[in-house]
């Protein structure tokens, strides 16, 4: 071969390996399957408490259509606003790598206007697992625009366990039984929403002189996957089935470790799902959601059904757990046995174990510390001192356009808050200025008398820890640095801290939060800014062009794209 046919070839071969690089840094892979979806949100009757009452709907259901996915999907979800406000839905667990410009809260996205649609388009880029959306304006979650979202395994990525005969959502939360417009109002005057109206179990109550149809119908010897999820505002809740015991095999998004419980506690935007065997006398049983830690529990029931099988549902109801201190151990302990089955794949055909997250370095340690405050006589609530209050033009954007000195200031919380309370509590955007791929360790110290449950947006963290007391250093001896469960959402019970770790390798602005929606809406919530020094499509994708843009950005010129390098 002569110099020129070498040259030659050796041009192509470049010109080849570009165009493969560049179709690896377009937002969503050719390769990858695309599911579309038209969303129309509107108000309508729902009955969770078996009172009608005005409610979301997503094309006239709720709960709204189940998004059924595989992994490294596409999803195209086109949402119509029919309601007489703003709205935004957010994929509560979905990692959106790269791309937090859907991810749907108030501090990443314009909302989507009355009589206007927005399309939303993400990857579920190397996932599985239990999830849901929900919406992030105006307290609309407390009446709906909820659904489930499940992400399955890629046909050739083995599972560890047989494919179930069927495959069952069970949204389960509390209720309040009022309008949402009426409960911002009472939010924004300053009072607290108080205790919710009781629970509803995939948006039915139970009436015992009208029994609701099953909720689901089971065969006799074949087995089944439930997820069930807490997409409440505020209430921890139990779920057990009459003579079932349940073998937990996946919780947000990681295998466990498979063992068999009695019941289970599902926090505030939990997702768990088990295996089921109808393996009992054919005929009815209940499942039995009631409220933990709450004074007076509140409970519902809903029937699971044997096809072809004759007879009631017992009406003894498996007892709950216990409550009070014994029942916090009893949760704490609960907690502990959640194992990441690390020789199970996950998204991935290797192994979850693979990931040795107990070897690396912490480079930063961030403790959270909760408090319920009052400013000016309202209700508010901060973390270290700060309520985070959302600016007219979401985060994201100001940073992007590089006109955030405009909105806000970077870091104006520490890392540690010490041992007192706060003298003043500042009311303003929050925002932590976090390091590209640092390897952090976020504590989350409630010095309250409530159970809390934060959420990272995102990012999966390793729950490694939760104790009661206070945290200090020598607490990481205690720490699970072997098979810690790699999650997006992990509570605090009252008086107690809970530890996570991470590594910050998803450039975007994201919400970190308290998923009691009450402590959402009135400040307990900040966002971490995790910026590519780069700029580079390798890290982040380019402001999308059908981005809805608002308030001081609106009319500014673009800023200059990312690029493709450095590498």
């Amino acid at each position: 071969m002569g110099t020129t046919s070498r040259a030659s070839s050796s041009l192509q071969l470049a010109a080849a390996l570009a165009i493969l690089v560049a179709a690896c840094l377009v937002p969503v892979g050719a390769e990858d399957p695309y599911l579309f979806f038209e969303w129309d949100v509107s108000y309508g009757d729902v009955s969770p408490l078996g009172q009608p009452q005005k409610g979301i709907l997503i094309n006239g259901q709720f709960p709204g259509p189940r998004i059924n996915c595989t992994s490294n999907n596409n999803i195209v979800v086109n949402v119509h606003n029919n309601l007489d406000e703003p709205f935004l839905l957010t994929w509560s667990g979905i990692q959106q790598r790269k791309n937090s410009w859907q991810d749907g809260t108030p501090g990443t996205m314009c909302p989507i206007q009355p009589g206007s649609n927005f399309t939303y388009r993400f990857q579920v880029k190397d996932q599985i697992g239990s999830f849901f959306y929900f919406p992030t304006t105006a307290l609309h979650r407390a009446v709906g625009g909820i659904g489930p979202l499940q992400v399955v395994s890629r046909e050739l990525i083995p599972v560890p366990f047989d494919p179930p005969a069927d495959d069952y959502y069970v949204l389960i939360g509390d209720w309040y039984g009022k309008d949402h417009k009426s409960l911002r109002n009472q939010l924004d005057s300053g009072r607290s929403l108080g205790r919710p109206a009781g629970l509803h179990i995939h948006g039915q109550h139970y009436d015992e002189s009208k029994p609701p149809p099953p909720l689901y119908t089971m065969e006799e010897g074949k087995t089944y996957r439930y997820r069930v999820c807490n997409v409440g505002m505020r209430i921890s809740f139990n779920v057990r089935i009459q003579n079932h015991p349940m073998k937990l095999v996946e919780v947000e998004g990681s295998h466990v470790v498979q063992n068999v419980y009695d019941s289970l506690d599902v926090h505030v935007g939990q997702c768990v799902s088990f295996l089921v065997t109808a393996n009992k006398e054919p005929k009815d049983y209940f499942l039995v959601a009631s409220s933990r830690f709450t004074k007076g529990p509140l409970i519902n029931k809903a029937i699971l059904r044997y096809a072809n099988g004759k007879g009631s549902a017992s009406p003894d109801l498996p007892p709950p757990p216990p409550e009070s201190a014994v029942g916090i151990a009893w949760s704490t302990n609960q907690f502990r046995s959640f194992r990441w089955n690390l020789t199970a794949s996950a998204a991935r055909p290797n192994p979850q174990g693979s990931y040795h997250y107990g070897r690396i370095n912490i480079t930063r340690t961030i403790k959270l510390v909760n408090s319920r405050e009052r400013v000016d006589g309202k209700l508010r609530y901060a973390i270290n001192g700060v309520s985070h209050v959302d600016s007219t033009t979401p985060l994201k954007l100001v940073e992007y356009y590089g006109v955030q000195d405009k909105v806000f200031k970077y870091d104006t919380i520490k890392d540690d808050p010490g041992t007192e309370a706060p003298s003043k509590v500042l009311l303003q955007p929050n925002v932590l200025n976090a390091t590209f791929r640092n390897f952090v360790e976020i504590i989350f110290e409630n010095r309250e008398k409530t159970i809390q449950t934060w959420h990272l947006d995102g990012y999966s963290f390793f729950a490694v820890a939760m104790e009661p007391g206070r945290w200090s250093p020598h607490k990481r001896k205690n720490y699970n640095l072997l098979d810690g469960l790699s999650r997006h959402n992990v509570q605090v019970y009252p008086g107690s801290w809970s530890a996570v770790m991470l590594t910050l390798d998803n450039a975007g602005m994201w919400n970190l939060r308290s998923e009691m929606w009450e402590r959402f809406y009135l400040g307990q919530q900040l966002y971490l800014s995790v910026l590519s020094p780069q700029r580079s499509l390798r890290d982040e994708y380019n402001l999308p062009e059908t981005t809805l843009l608002c308030g001081i950005v609106k009319d500014m010129p673009k800023p200059q794209p990312y690029s493709i390098g450095p590498f």
